[in-house]
């Protein structure tokens, strides 16, 4: 069964855009399904990529020919390949104004929005596909249901892993080879990729902890600035996400520091060298990794349904922390998360302290956890990350 066989949470959003803007731009992480998905909704529209040399070509040395040959629309896939070409989308979409008439994809989030926020603005919708929600794996295989949390966190959501049925160390560590590398090559002079290599193993070392550009440049044998730009580029090819801290201007002794997660927590097993499940438990960043696919399938939900505001963690610097603040209508939901599978009071703690603290943001809160059972308890819900499977709306 191919990836465009499952229908993407972010499908129906995709559809109602189309109907609204001339152009609508689809961005997210090489191989999250992007081609898939533009193809699959516009079977009708011709398909272009700017990955072939001889049409970037063609595109870059006569663009006005090159659209020529593609005025009821196309699919032009990598636009980041030609950022340029933006420019003159921009007249052809202000002569006809057709929606759904263009759609553009990406994979890196510099070169891909630069051109769209100064040529196209509010001509294009934006839309982030991010790897498979652990619902969109079910829909594809309803087996995987039965799979341990071990095996979900290790294997990873790329598309290709699951509609092919792949090993997954072996294709993360060929995604690593194959598209990591060569995309970070082609947006900067990475002189050294043995050391690069080991900053973003460093960084997967770091998964779910507070990021200290200084001592993770130290590690890593580089500079302070060179780190700086390195993570950067990590976060320009949606390979780590960098979670923001909330508080106020006048929170003077809260953590400023942001959370450091992967977009694929598989990915950041192989870096670890995790290439079995019951590795995945006993590693010492258990915790942080479970995390990591938690937080990350909140902001595939939020993107699915078109929600850009930003979500965020809170920590005070005498160390209370809630790991999730997801916005909800001003206020916010809080998530505490636990990969324990036993539920432990202590869990609630900063539930509470958040609450006592910030009664004017909190709308509701509760806890997520490693074990297979949901409680109602008198203060705060519990639920089992099986509820990850069909999150409630």
């Amino acid at each position: 069964m191919l990836a465009g066989m499952v229908s993407r949470a972010i499908q129906p959003l995709f559809e109602k855009l189309a109907r609204q803007y001339p152009v609508v731009t689809l961005t997210g992480p090489r191989q999250s399904g992007k081609t898939t998905l533009a193809r699959t909704v516009f079977p009708e529209l011709p398909y272009i990529t700017l990955e072939d040399p001889d049409v970037r070509r063609f595109a870059l040395e006569d663009p006005r020919g090159f659209f020529a040959n593609l005025q009821d629309g196309a699919i032009l896939d990598e636009i980041q390949r030609a950022p340029e070409l933006t420019s003159y989308l921009q007249g052809l979409v202000d002569e006809d104004s057709r929606p759904g008439r263009y759609i553009l994809t990406g994979s890196q989030q510099f070169e891909l929005m630069r051109g769209v926020t100064q040529s196209l603005a509010g001509r294009t919708a934006v839309l982030r596909l991010l790897p498979f929600t652990a619902g969109e794996v079910i829909r594809l295989n309803p087996l995987a249901e039965k799979r341990s949390l071990s095996q979900w966190i290790q294997t990873g959501f790329y598309p290709r892993i699951h509609d092919r049925g792949l090993e997954p160390a072996q294709a993360l560590g060929d995604y690593f080879s194959t598209y990591v590398e060569r995309d970070l090559r082609q947006l900067t002079a990475v002189h050294d990729l043995q050391r690069f290599e080991r900053f973003v193993r460093l960084c997967a070392g770091r998964v779910g902890n507070l990021l200290n550009l200084s001592s993770l440049a130290n590690d890593a044998g580089i500079s302070q600035p060179t780190a700086s730009a390195w993570m950067d580029l990590l976060q320009t090819s949606f390979i780590v996400h960098l979670l923001p801290p909330w508080f106020t201007n006048t929170s003077k002794r809260l953590i400023k520091s942001p959370k450091l997660y992967f977009h694929d927590v598989g990915l950041a097993c192989w870096l670890l060298g995790l290439r079995e499940p019951d590795q995945v438990t006993r590693d010492p960043l258990w915790g942080g990794l479970f995390e990591n696919f938690v937080v990350m399938e909140a902001i595939k939900d939020r993107y699915n349904q078109g929600e850009n505001a930003p979500v965020y963690f809170y920590r005070d610097a005498t160390g209370h922390e809630v790991d999730l603040l997801l916005p909800t209508a001003g206020r916010f939901r809080a998530l505490e998360i636990k990969a324990g599978a036993t539920v432990n009071p202590d869990y609630f703690k900063t539930l509470r302290q958040f609450s006592r603290d910030h009664p004017n943001q909190m709308d509701s809160g509760g806890v997520l956890y490693g074990g297979q059972q949901n409680q109602l308890r008198s203060d705060w819900p519990v639920w089992s990350w099986q509820t990850l499977f069909h999150p409630p709306r």
